[in-house]
């Protein structure tokens, strides 16, 4: 009886904890959810964070209106969480557009503009080209600040609708794409992603193999097994300070891309060194001395017997890896930057998602868009395990073959 009280007892508290735990995990998957579902959109996807400004020149020709007026003022492109229309939208013919006068609020943002809220499809607006001679597309939302030099502040909509059909020839237009997106930080991430896994599996990888399959048991491995555990459990700051006094001082690689994806490979290697060394373990010592007893060198059994054994447990290596890369913040604030930029270059600085998460959390209070961010997370991670766990299997069903 007092056997039986005991298992029901230690049986309870696993149920305990595991309930726990899973209350946990989806009270925190749901407070992010339900946060920052509501600014979750197309526009938040496809645009970068900052406004960018910039003149185009537009040719001044009539475009009739081939929609009902009230279906055209229904057209509100504009984010309606932080822009109030101020006047009702007006369609100027000479550009094909229709143009809305807003009130923009957005934390210590307050301002009125006038932005582009529908576009006809034969608008010369689509064909604009930029005083650098680079063509743009202005679409749908983008502010318009001036024309031809004349600035717009407190002007009506029917006063920027005379001041155009006013113009002859040419317009020099003065406008502001939308921001409020986080296309850079996406793109800035996924290059983090393959510039430090590109750096860090071959040499993990390699570290592994000698570990398992050339070093011999001793003080010297089993001090480089310490070491590599230590490496593992060391916070991420510290490796930032490394990379920040080393890549962006001392090689004077600036604060960049180059900086942030080496600094995080460094992270990634006693992770991918461990996963790689069980994995290699997990090997059944039948098959070296099968392919070495058929004539295979020692370099032949590694590559072509026991690493495809091992695809499983490396690809959990890599999931592993992409997790923290994608997770990093504190190495990459004093490696790779905040600007929330697509890096042109290896050298340029750039804002990953969880970089960019904490910055609109900590410096504009923003909760909602950092929870926005935390979603648009948690989906890439969810899509490149899938990838990842496909890769995998496919590659084991080949090497099974």
């Amino acid at each position: 009886m007092g056997r039986k009280a005991k298992d029901i007892l230690v049986k309870s508290i696993i149920y305990l904890a595991t309930g726990i735990t899973l209350s946990v995990l989806l009270f925190i998957i749901g407070f992010i959810f339900v946060k920052g579902i509501g600014a979750i959109n197309w526009n938040f996807i496809s645009r970068d964070y900052n406004e960018k400004v910039f003149y185009a020149f537009v040719e001044n020709t009539q475009v009739p209106l081939t929609i009902e007026p009230k279906v055209m003022e229904n057209k509100t492109t504009y984010d309606k969480k932080y822009e109030t229309p101020l006047e009702a939208p007006v369609y100027v013919e000479n550009i094909g557009a229709t143009i809305t006068k807003v009130q923009y609020k957005y934390y210590s943002t307050d301002r009125e503009q006038f932005i582009f809220s529908y576009i006809e499809k034969n608008s010369s607006l689509h064909n604009a080209v930029q005083s650098n001679g680079a063509p743009v597309d202005i679409g749908t939302d983008y502010i318009l600040q001036s024309v031809n030099g004349t600035e717009l502040t407190g002007l009506s909509t029917n006063d920027v609708k005379t001041l155009i059909n006013d113009q002859t020839g040419q317009l020099k237009l003065k406008a502001i794409s939308p921001g409020g997106g986080i296309k850079s930080n996406i793109i800035t991430t996924l290059y983090m992603i393959l510039l430090s896994l590109a750096v860090a599996l071959p040499i993990g990888i390699f570290g592994a193999i000698y570990l398992t399959e050339y070093a011999k048991a001793g003080k010297v491995v089993n001090t480089i097994r310490f070491a590599t555990e230590c490496l593992a459990g060391i916070p991420s700051i510290v490796f930032g300070l490394f990379g920040m006094a080393f890549f962006v001082v001392a090689l004077n690689f600036q604060i960049s891309l180059l900086s942030g994806s080496l600094t995080v490979a460094i992270i990634l290697l006693p992770v991918i060194i461990r996963s790689t060394e069980e994995a290699l373990k997990t090997v059944p010592m039948a098959f070296r001395q099968g392919s070495l007893a058929l004539g295979a060198t020692k370099l032949q059994t590694i590559f072509k017997v026991i690493l495809p054994c091992a695809v499983p447990g490396i690809a959990t290596a890599v999931l592993l890896s992409v997790g923290r890369v994608i997770g990093e913040s504190a190495a990459l604030l004093l490696t790779a930057g905040t600007v929330a930029q697509i890096p042109g270059t290896l050298l340029s600085p750039g804002s990953t998602l969880t970089v960019q998460a904490y910055y609109v959390a900590k410096e504009e209070g923003n909760i909602e868009l950092a929870c926005a961010i935390g979603i648009v997370i948690i989906v890439i991670v969810i899509i490149l395990n899938i990838l990842s766990r496909i890769a995998s299997d496919k590659l084991d069903v080949f090497n099974k073959k």
